[in-house]
């Protein structure tokens, strides 16, 4: 069993919390009028570091593993385990890195800004984002990954 100290380190090396914005879809088939907002916290490794993601996956109780196909030249396969849910983000992902907190500068500020992007969509109860949140959460997202 996996120590909550070892899965911090494993994500402030191999971790990232990430947010994507989805335009409203113009097309045939698909039309929607609003942005959505996706919030995602996943770990990245190699095809043959496959059962420590499981692992991980155990440790968290959540999340999913999807293999992601490596275009590059002497690059290797890599597992990706990704929890999206935003219920599991919320009751498992977050409260877990409050209470055991991230050491690499970098993924402290990007979990600061996921946690205050989250907090701006969830407490929107199903009410879609308007111009101005929608450019904050930009701004934010901005901030993140550098």
């Amino acid at each position: 069993m996996l120590s909550p100290h070892y899965v911090v380190g494993l994500t402030d090396g191999e971790g990232s919390f990430s947010v994507f914005i989805h335009q409203p879809i113009k097309a045939r088939a698909k039309e929607t009028r609003y942005y959505r907002i996706e919030c995602h916290y996943y770990i990245k490794l190699r095809e043959d570091e496959l059962p420590l993601l499981r692992e991980v996956q155990k440790f968290f109780s959540c999340g999913g593993l999807y293999l992601q196909k490596e275009k590059r030249k002497n690059h290797r396969q890599c597992y990706r385990f990704e929890v999206s849910s935003y219920e599991k983000i919320e009751k498992v992902i977050i409260p877990f890195f409050k209470r055991y907190p991230l050491h690499s500068v970098n993924r402290k500020n990007d979990f600061r800004l996921f946690c205050q992007i989250f907090s701006q969509v969830k407490n929107r109860k199903g009410k879609h984002l308007n111009e101005n949140e929608i450019e904050e959460i930009r701004r934010l997202k901005g901030e993140m990954h550098k």
